[in-house]
């Protein structure tokens, strides 16, 4: 059998093998920090939550084993804009190479910068997580000089690294120019500006704006010639270089890498060992997310999913149990996971409080763990309150938005099918998400994927012929008592155990194996709407 390590998961693997290589390497275990970069040129998505979320879950497993540690959440906010993401102004064209924290807020004056922007997005999404990190600007490290030895360091090399890159990636333009990009004093441009000789005695970097090609356009350069401060903030680190400069000036001994950046992170390491001396982070690499067509999730395709768009209908545990569940293979995420992982989390609480029994040992200790580090090494002391989402979902949308004491309606009508009792913060915040899931969603019927077999396609279309007289009559406790008594005489007469045929209609219409008395559900749903489900299936 395995020999279990911490909590049984994949990030207790991973930091162990961590504290491993720190102690092979004579480094101090005093603080151990880890790091996740924030891109900030576009609308953060998922897949740029989950690079810090699991950034953070290899810090707590750190904490676990008894050792302090921090993750570094860094702005790429000195980065040039490239395009323009799908949706943002046209206006952004005349700052395209310009640094994303020089260019103006495109939503309005509610930051400093566009990149501040786009930061605060992904910085919101943590915090709405209850995930702790300290906060870095790329902007402000370059600024303060923090990155600026690591710079000077590089900068000598360049020979050395030009040749090194074109021997690894097969990029040659380093054999000709600085892998440093200058922010032209004239107009502002970042890419533009070509780095040609480095002055080590005055730190400063002698260019001129000739332009370049970004993506498939030339941009112009003005043609200025100027030098810029490497202490300064005058420019940046091309990213060939930059995450080996970073790592040794922030001290990081891991970081995460998404599969596209793998030839970046391959030069950055030789760069970090072999001309700055520091023995490079190490690495997870994960597969990236996708929307459910196959399409890279990206900020310039307009298919993002944001964290803010999960968490209007799901919890910050939903969204956790997502990016914690597992790191290796591709991911095909989209809105609509949200029910799914709303469920698995409370299917997950059921095991974790011995609700559920799991008879494979390896199997409990990991969820139990998985369970432990969503909820940050601090598991609540007793289960929360696990009605079916949808059922929550169908409810709502009974009753319309806007609807004065709509959410205490939607309780009241829980505590009638005898599955809540007290109107407790976690079950209105339940509330409250699958009713904005209900209003931007159940347009379109969910069908859930169940193959009848011929004696139960039998069996519904008895059951819907058994149920249209209820059509139009109200929910009191006779009528719901009668449509009951229907329900279990279709059973009997098409051979079926009722508990048997109630499971069936569970999963057709919640997803679940258990529900509300079904007299009660099909009159407060609508016969018309419940005949509508069950033909679906047919």
């Amino acid at each position: 059998m395995e020999e279990q390590i911490g909590k049984g998961t994949w990030i207790d693997k991973v930091a162990d093998i961590l504290i491993k290589r720190e102690k092979k390497l004579g480094r101090s275990l005093d603080l151990i920090r880890v790091e996740s970069g924030l891109g900030a040129s576009g609308i953060p998505h998922i897949g740029s939550m989950g690079d810090a979320v699991r950034a953070y879950g290899i810090a707590l497993a750190l904490q676990n084993f008894g050792f302090k540690s921090e993750l570094v959440a860094y702005s790429d906010d000195m980065d040039g804009l490239r395009k323009i993401p799908h949706g943002l102004p046209d206006w952004l064209q005349e700052h395209i190479a310009r640094p994303v924290s020089s260019i103006p807020d495109p939503f309005g004056s509610c930051h400093a910068s566009y990149g501040a922007h786009m930061s605060s997005l992904l910085l919101d999404g943590l915090d709405k997580a209850g995930i702790k990190y300290r906060f870095q600007s790329g902007r402000e490290a370059y600024k303060q000089g923090l990155l600026v030895n690591q710079i000077d360091t590089i900068l000598k090399s360049s020979a050395k690294l030009g040749q090194k890159i074109a021997e690894f990636v097969g990029q040659d333009k380093y054999i000709e120019v600085l892998p440093y990009f200058p922010v032209c004093h004239n107009c502002g441009r970042l890419y533009t500006a070509v780095a040609q000789k480095y002055l080590p005695d005055e730190k400063k970097v002698t260019y001129v704006c000739s332009g370049s090609r970004i993506g498939k356009a030339d941009v112009k350069g003005c043609g200025h010639r100027g030098e810029a401060d490497i202490a300064k903030g005058e420019g940046k680190l091309a990213w060939k270089v930059e995450f080996g400069a970073r790592w040794a000036a922030f001290d990081i001994r891991f970081e995460a890498y998404g599969k596209d950046i793998m030839d970046s992170v391959r030069v950055n390491d030789w760069v970090a060992d072999e001309i700055l001396g520091y023995a490079h982070p190490l690495h997870v690499k994960y597969e990236m997310f996708l929307d459910k067509s196959g399409k890279k999730i990206s900020k310039s395709a307009g298919n993002v999913l944001t964290p803010q768009m999960w968490l209007r209908y799901g919890t910050p545990e939903s969204i956790l149990l997502l990016l914690f569940k597992r790191i290796t293979g591709t991911r095909h995420v989209g809105l609509d996971d949200v029910p799914v992982l709303m469920k698995e989390y409370d299917d997950l609480e059921d095991i974790y409080f011995g609700r559920v029994k799991v008879d494979n040992p390896a199997k409990l200790v990991k969820d139990r763990g998985l369970y432990e580090y969503i909820n940050k090494l601090q598991p609540p002391k007793q289960p929360g309150p696990h009605v079916s989402y949808q059922l929550i979902a169908q409810q709502a949308a009974i009753f319309p938005s806007g609807e004065e004491d709509r959410y205490d309606k939607i309780f009241n009508r829980l505590v009638t099918y005898n599955i809540a009792k007290d109107k407790t913060d976690a079950i209105m915040q339940k509330i409250r998400l699958a009713s904005n899931w209900a209003d931007d969603n159940m347009a379109r019927e969910e069908k859930f994927d169940i193959k009848l077999s011929d004696a139960q396609r039998k069996a519904i279309i008895d059951l819907i012929e058994a149920i249209k007289p209820f059509a139009g009559m109200q929910s009191t406790p006779d009528n719901a008592k009668e449509l009951q008594s229907k329900v279990f005489d279709v059973a009997r007469n098409n051979g079926m155990e009722p508990k048997e045929f109630f499971t069936l209609l569970y999963r057709m219409f919640l997803n679940a194996d258990r529900g509300p008395r079904i007299g009660n559900y099909f009159l407060d749903l609508g016969i018309d709407r419940a005949i509508s489900v069950l033909q679906r299936y047919l």
